[in-house]
């Protein structure tokens, strides 16, 4: 079943692909053995530059089961998941992962996710894109404010 999957997330990447709807990549979200989500790249063609293969697999999983959080569900994806793929797969709360292609295999095809991966773990002020702290104390207000909501949904 597994490869069934994965096949499903490499034909979804190579058909819009060849289409011209976005970059070579495609995933699908699956619980209890069936596909809930699938996702292709939509970068391009919807100008949108979050529409990676797992966010819109994720989007529509989520919509599927009209719920935030994807527990109890695997997501497989044609390559390893960009950093923010991977930041949306764990705030869905994905229990487990497959890929095919690795972000090795995406750099050599003009995809530098490797960038990212490498900026994330520098101090705010050693990465490439300048970022300036600002009315903070406001923000927290905010906080403070949802801290004590009493009818938040937490996620």
């Amino acid at each position: 079943m597994q490869a069934d999957f994965m096949h499903e997330a490499i034909r979804l990447a190579r058909e819009n692909m060849l289409a011209g709807r976005g970059g070579p990549f495609g995933a699908v979200v699956v619980k209890d053995g069936k596909i809930i989500g699938r996702g292709w790249n939509q970068v391009t063609s919807t100008n949108d530059p979050t529409a990676h293969a797992e966010v819109t697999a994720i989007r529509e999983a989520c919509g599927a089961l009209g719920d935030f959080k994807l527990s109890g569900c695997e997501l497989y994806t044609s390559c390893e998941p960009c950093p923010m793929c991977l930041a949306a797969i764990y705030w869905a709360r994905v229990d487990k992962v497959f890929y095919a292609g690795t972000r090795a295999d995406a750099a050599d095809a003009g995809f530098d996710d490797d960038f990212l991966y490498r900026e994330i773990p520098l101090p705010i002020e050693a990465r490439k894109l300048p970022m300036t702290p600002l009315l903070r104390a406001n923000a927290q207000k905010v906080f403070a404010e949802w801290k004590a909501k009493p009818d938040k949904v937490p996620y």
